[in-house]
């Protein structure tokens, strides 16, 4: 049975712990189905970032305001007729049905990998507010989608380049296409 959302704009949400490559994936994502690409961490307000980089993992009160200005950035543009891509952790399963509810059931692309690929990925970044030491707070955290619908997973232990092939080849056989 075809889906409901085909040959409409779509909402994407690259979801995942720190360092999985929600961005530079949403970035590629967004090359390649030329839509528009949301960070969503930019979302978060000041108050996150400092508890963040002081490596104070979030709460779910926290988290509510930031997911509610990513729905509305979603609902926003599918209102205006435009596809979007934003990269968002939506890591338990009460934030992504939040994201579902503000924006009529988005689809999401899940990059999954190990402790230790996330570990050496987020020690090689730089400049980025999410210190290594909160990755096990967000694996603790995480609520693996299986069994969700609209829900892609994909392995990251590729290049972005193959991670983001592999990402539209799931993404293709849910209805999303360039």
């Amino acid at each position: 049975m075809p889906d409901a959302r085909m040959n409409k704009p779509h909402a994407i949400i690259v979801m995942g712990v720190s360092g999985c490559g929600k961005s530079s994936v949403g970035e590629k994502l967004a090359e390649a189905l030329h839509l528009q690409f949301v960070e969503g961490d930019a979302l978060h307000p000041t108050s996150n970032v400092e508890k963040m980089s002081k490596g104070i993992p979030l709460t779910d009160e926290d988290r509510m305001p930031w997911l509610d200005l990513i729905g509305e950035r979603m609902q926003a543009s599918l209102e205006k007729g435009e596809g979007i891509i934003v990269s968002c952790s939506a890591l338990k399963r009460i934030y992504r049905d939040r994201l579902r509810a503000a924006a009529g059931n988005p689809f999401f692309v899940y990059l999954e990998g190990s402790k230790a690929l996330l570990t050496k990925r987020m020690g090689e970044r730089k400049g980025h507010f999410m210190p290594v030491s909160l990755l096990e707070s967000q694996l603790a955290t995480l609520e693996v989608p299986i069994g969700e619908a609209g829900v892609v997973t994909v392995d990251i232990d590729d290049t972005v380049e193959g991670i983001t092939v592999t990402a539209l080849r799931g993404l293709s056989t849910l209805g999303v296409t360039a």
